[in-house]
């Protein structure tokens, strides 16, 4: 896992002059932690949001309820809502979004490791999923990971798409 990537999330987003915003609930606010240990990174931060109960994913980030109701909160459309609502929230030109099942069991229906992420910025949604394997810890880390650097990927082409 690499410390590179929030360095190289940051600096791409100051050649651009753009600004982020966290949504997190399956990496519980691990991945905005990341991102603050990059010197200057207030320069493009905006801030982050864990909501980590469902409900707060509707208040807070403008998550469709009747997607929660059909879906549940572990769902490719609720990381790309929670991304685009972040970002509108905060007031940010990027958002990036965490939402899946760290474990040791299912959750929803839905596996031990199952992980989405989605990004937002300029040009579009990007959204991503994977199975993850591994105890609890080793799925939020690789999460984080796994968003950053799809978030590095984005901004590096300076722009999104889905």
């Amino acid at each position: 896992m690499s410390d590179a990537l929030p360095a190289r999330v940051a600096a791409g987003l100051r050649r651009r002059g753009g600004t982020l915003a966290v949504a997190e609930s399956l990496t519980g606010g691990g991945l905005c932690a990341r991102l603050v240990t990059v010197p200057g990174v207030s320069a493009v931060l905006r801030g982050g949001v864990v909501a980590y109960a469902t409900e707060l994913k509707v208040a807070l980030l403008g998550v469709d309820e009747r997607l929660l109701a059909a879906h549940g909160p572990v769902h490719p459309e609720v990381a790309r809502q929670m991304a685009l609502g972040v970002a509108r929230r905060l007031g940010a030109d990027h958002g990036v979004a965490t939402t899946g099942v760290a474990g040791p069991g299912a959750a929803d229906g839905r596996p031990a490791g199952t992980v989405h992420v989605a990004t937002c910025g300029p040009g579009g949604v990007r959204t991503r999923s994977w199975l993850l394997a591994g105890p609890r810890h080793v799925v939020r880390r690789a999460a984080e990971e796994t968003a950053l650097a799809l978030l590095a990927e984005v901004v590096a082409e300076g722009a999104s798409r889905r």
